[in-house]
């Protein structure tokens, strides 16, 4: 019977991302027939051995989601957060999924779902160069010369961001394209260029796009859109 680590498997069952499982392992939240699990490095034989994640029994489904959420500000974008309402409170669905690395609370738009912990590892891990584009407003008229600076890559707390796209769609706004997802990257990079961002919102997510789905609403992503994110 296949062995598989502890974190992957409550990923691929749905329940959070493998970084969030590690946490919540070393914390104590998860149980392997009936033992409580609070060490790394565990595996799991997936046909055999009972998981449970908070109480509830947590089971690798085959049937593999894919969402994307045209997100409001004022969400918070993990599963569960006592500070406030979550992402996660907009999809009201069965299924366990989650949210494909993060959008600031006071930003909208394009965030990605699933219950595929292969795809989410994909989505984000740097090595794969995949592009996040963003609409951004700022509080004055931003020059050529800062963008261009953007382009090229921004110091924040001693670190070179990686090279970008830039557009610049009116005196007070832009669009730049990312291929990396530092904490709250763009309005760090605008406030060393001496911006202040008022608005932010993810156009694209790779090859996925916001379109015209409405502020608060979800989809499901269509075959080919998931066989290229594949």
């Amino acid at each position: 019977m296949p062995l598989t680590r502890l974190q992957k498997y409550l990923s691929q069952a749905g329940i959070c991302s493998r970084r969030e499982a590690e946490k919540d392992i070393l914390n104590g939240f998860v149980k392997i027939n009936g033992a409580v699990v609070s060490k790394l490095g565990v595996k799991v034989e997936v046909d055999k051995d009972k998981v449970e994640y908070k109480g509830m029994p947590a089971v690798i489904t085959k049937k593999m989601l894919y969402l994307a959420l045209n997100k409001p500000d004022g969400y918070i974008s993990a599963c569960k957060d006592k500070r406030g309402k979550t992402v996660l409170d907009l999809i009201k669905i069965k299924e366990r999924i989650f949210p494909v690395g993060r959008l600031d609370k006071d930003s909208c738009g394009l965030i990605l779902f699933t219950n595929d912990g292969s795809i989410h590892h994909r989505l984000l891990h740097p090595s794969f160069d995949h592009e996040k584009e963003y609409e951004v407003t700022v509080k004055k008229p931003i020059t050529n010369f800062h963008l261009l600076k953007m382009e090229k890559g921004v110091v924040i707390n001693g670190v070179k961001t990686r090279e970008a796209k830039t557009e610049k769609i009116s005196n007070n706004s832009f669009s730049i394209t990312l291929k990396e997802g530092r904490n709250r990257q763009i309005r760090r990079m605008a406030d060393a260029l001496g911006y202040k961002v008022v608005k932010l919102k993810r156009i694209r997510f790779a090859n996925i796009l916001l379109n015209g789905l409405q502020e608060g609403s979800w989809r499901y992503l269509t075959k080919n859109e998931i066989k290229n994110l594949i």
